[in-house]
């Protein structure tokens, strides 16, 4: 039996990546050495983190004035690292409030005394369509946050929000490397590795260098311009969580890049959002403008027989589709590495679990 995993993170891996690693594994490079086991300042690893930037610049075409770095902590400690780093001439930030985590980085902006205004929020409605940007009559933010796709609710920023002369910092977690965006159109990026682009323990950011240095006396684990200085390797970084990056974007580069990876996930969606506006049994719950391409939340309205969906799902080799705590019912999530034939045996399964149940309500 195949088996799908439709999980919101860590998610599901290409195939071809998975095969190099366990190739790799024993002696990388005829090195005599694991790849888990190689030092952080040698040639290879050295090689690893190099051409990791190199294609990740090429890939999401990064302009000159940008460093790249490679941070621990998942995307949680970049809602810290990124008021530490750029409020710090306002020392105030605006916000809008799409979900779970843009609330979340307000909060943690607030708990290192950035004064956060939550620009507009959807919380009222659900979080079932994205809040729209008022207009910012001075500038009086040191940036705005948004978060362009919220993996919960499943919503997602085509066109960003307009912030005139305000930098937009964008938590791009849940849809880095899946949708295009023009990286200057952002000040700062911030994107956790374990859903598009390899496994859980690292973090991507994306920075203008004009907005790093400004800041006195940050712990150095946080500083955005040490971390550029030192090529990401002020101390040891998660070696392994590179590579595995590295191997990820070896793989977006073969399959065409970001606007491919796009395309198909549009194809995905489409798919499973079709089906589930005909459905007699099941909402997808989002405004049709505000969808993500990658996470799709759909439900019942019945608890129990959301209860035996998700294990006669699972059952089928579809797994990980349970909802957020948060949010409750389903939740498929459509990341690169999920071919189209993942979704197609979801939706043969959805379709036949609504002709067994039709007459429950």
């Amino acid at each position: 039996m195949t088996i799908y995993n439709f999980s919101a993170g860590p998610a599901t891996m290409p195939d071809p990546v998975i095969v190099q690693i366990k190739a790799d594994l024993p002696s990388y490079k005829n090195s005599g050495m694991s790849v888990m086991e190689i030092s952080h300042r040698s040639a290879l690893f050295d090689d690893i983190i190099n051409q990791a930037q190199q294609d990740l610049r090429d890939l999401l075409q990064i302009p000159d004035n940008y460093s790249v770095l490679f941070f621990q902590g998942g995307g949680t400690l970049q809602f810290t690292a990124a008021p530490l780093n750029l409020a710090t001439k306002y020392h105030r930030i605006g916000l809008l409030d799409s979900g779970h985590w843009a609330d979340r980085a307000g909060d943690e902006a607030s708990r290192v005394n950035v004064k956060v205004d939550v620009l507009a929020s959807t919380k009222d409605d659900k979080y079932t369509h994205l809040p729209e940007m008022p207009d910012l009559k001075q500038n009086t933010y040191d940036y705005v946050h948004i978060c362009t796709n919220n993996t919960i609710e499943g919503t997602a920023y085509t066109k960003l929000p307009d912030t005139g002369d305000t930098e937009l910092v964008g938590d791009m977690s849940s849809n880095f490397m899946g949708q295009q965006y023009n990286v200057k159109d952002f000040g700062a990026i911030m994107a956790g590795a374990q859903k598009n682009l390899g496994i859980a323990g690292l973090t991507i950011v994306i920075v203008r260098n004009d907005l790093i240095g400004k800041a006195q006396n940050l712990p150095s684990m946080l500083d955005y311009e040490l971390f550029a200085k030192k090529n990401s390797m002020f101390n040891t970084p998660p070696v392994f969580a590179i590579y595995a990056a590295g191997l990820v974007l070896k793989w977006l580069k073969e399959q065409g890049g970001v606007a491919e990876m796009e395309r198909r996930n549009r194809k995905k969606s489409n798919l499973l959002y079709d089906f589930l506006d005909e459905s007699k049994m099941f909402t997808a719950p989002v405004v049709k403008a505000d969808r993500s391409l990658v996470n799709v939340p759909f439900v019942t309205g019945n608890k129990d027989l959301d209860a035996k969906l998700i294990s006669e799902a699972t059952e089928q080799g579809l797994l990980n589709i349970k909802g957020h705590r948060s949010v409750g019912g389903m939740r498929a999530s459509l990341y690169n590495a999920m071919p189209y034939e993942g979704v197609e045996k979801l939706v043969d399964f959805l379709n036949n679990f609504e002709k067994n149940n039709g007459g429950v309500q």
